[in-house]
Formats: C-alpha cells, sequence, structure tokens
C-alpha cells in the first residue's frame, strides 16, 4: 500500500485534471475512499465485478490503517493512504488526498465510510462527482450519529441516503433516499444493520445510474435523468 506523505516542496500545487466522460464503451472510473471495515466497499467491489456493470474502481484511498485495504488488495485494487497525522496541517492533507485521488483521473468518488470531512481544494477538483451515503433520511438527522439520534427521536421510519458532498456536513444534493422501518425493540446496532443492507444496495445502485446516465442539478437539487429519456 503507498503512503503519501508531505511533499519535499510546499508550494508544490495540484495537476489539472482531465477525466472523460463516461460512456457505453469504456466503464466510469471510481476511486473510493474508506476509513473502517470497509463493508460497503465489499459491496461495491462485488457489484463492479458482475458484467456490464457500467463502472470500475481504480483505486481505494484510506485515511488510516482498516480493513478496506485488505479488501482492496483480494480484489487486486490498487490502494493508497493519505492520513492527516502525516501532514502539517489540513490544507496540506488536502492538497495530498487531492493529487493522489486526482492520480488515477476518476469520472466518480464515492465516500464509502470515510471518517474525514473533505477539504476545499479536493471539493474544488471533483465537486459534483462525489458520492457518500448516510444512514438516515437527510436533511433529518445528518452527522456521525444519524442511527442513534433517530432512534432518541423516536422517529418511526429512518432510512439511508445516497446524497453529492459539498461543503457542509450531510447537506448535498440528494440522489436516491430508501426507507427503513424502526422496530419497537431496535437498538442502534440492529437498526443500523438493516440501514446498512439497504445502503450497500442502493449505493451500487446509484454508483451504475450516474455511470450510465450522469447528473443534472441545479446545485441544491441533483436528478439522475431517466434511462427511457437519456441517451
Amino acid at each position: 500500500m503507498a503512503t503519501i506523505r508531505p511533499p519535499p516542496d510546499p508550494t508544490s500545487r495540484s495537476r489539472a485534471l482531465t477525466s472523460p466522460a463516461p460512456s457505453e464503451k469504456a466503464p466510469a472510473t471510481v476511486v473510493v475512499l474508506a476509513s473502517g471495515t470497509g463493508s460497503l466497499l465489499r459491496a461495491l467491489i462485488e457489484a463492479t465485478a458482475a458484467p456490464g456493470y457500467p463502472a470500475r474502481i481504480a483505486a481505494v484511498g484510506v485515511d488510516r490503517t482498516c480493513a478496506a485495504t485488505e479488501h482492496a488488495a483480494a480484489a487486486g485494487i490498487p490502494h493508497f493512504r493519505v492520513a492527516l497525522a502525516d501532514f502539517p496541517d489540513r490544507g496540506a492533507w488536502d492538497t495530498a488526498l487531492t493529487d493522489a485521488v486526482a492520480a488515477y483521473e476518476p469520472d466518480l468518488v464515492v465516500s464509502a465510510g470515510f471518517m474525514k470531512i473533505l477539504g476545499p481544494m479536493f471539493l474544488k477538483r471533483f465537486g459534483g462527482r462525489i458520492i457518500n451515503t448516510h444512514p438516515a433520511l437527510l436533511p433529518a438527522f445528518p452527522g456521525a450519529h444519524g442511527v442513534r439520534d433517530a432512534l432518541a427521536y423516536g422517529v418511526r421510519v429512518t432510512g439511508s441516503t445516497v446524497h453529492l458532498v459539498d461543503e457542509g456536513i450531510d447537506t448535498g444534493p440528494i440522489l436516491a433516499q430508501e426507507a427503513v422501518e424502526v422496530l419497537p425493540d431496535d437498538d442502534e446496532a440492529t437498526l443500523h444493520e438493516r440501514i446498512k443492507v439497504v445502503e450497500r444496495r442502493l449505493l451500487a445502485e446509484v454508483v451504475a445510474a450516474v455511470a450510465t446516465r450522469g447528473i443534472v442539478s441545479d446545485g441544491r437539487k441533483a436528478v439522475i435523468p431517466d434511462e427511457r429519456v437519456s441517451r
């Protein structure tokens, strides 16, 4: 696994990214960012292995030692680490992560349980094509404890959201949502596990749809064009 560390020259800048648009002939190139167990990554690896799936994972990036790199290695996918602790500040880390991802010229970046807030340089470079999942029906219960907060509030229904990433915390345009019923005897673990089942499938479906048909967004709302009218 490659570990990205600060460049010798602190004034170095990112290269410009020129990524080809996804097409029917070439699968969309995806870089996945992860921090934990890699269950979302594993589900996406399985999806991309299916014949005809319109995207391929070019690389997996992590910010710490975690199981995600094991899943990547088992699938023969390149992986790299850009750890915040290896850099003097968040700006330097942001630059390094941006450069590391840009090297693969991705059409899409998928945040699959990546537990760091993406920086302004990264958002400027890849804005409009960073996809994230959240275990609640946004805009309700954003942040790191969406499942716990939903239970504490007493909602009867929560779910999974797949959305674009913007400068806020889980505030980007929503691409897809699916509801999950909250059962009377649920605790955080049991509810989260049922949400994860939906989340894994929904993410794979959204990545395939975006790779095939793209996204139309006005900044606040985003729509994946209907396949019946796409070209």
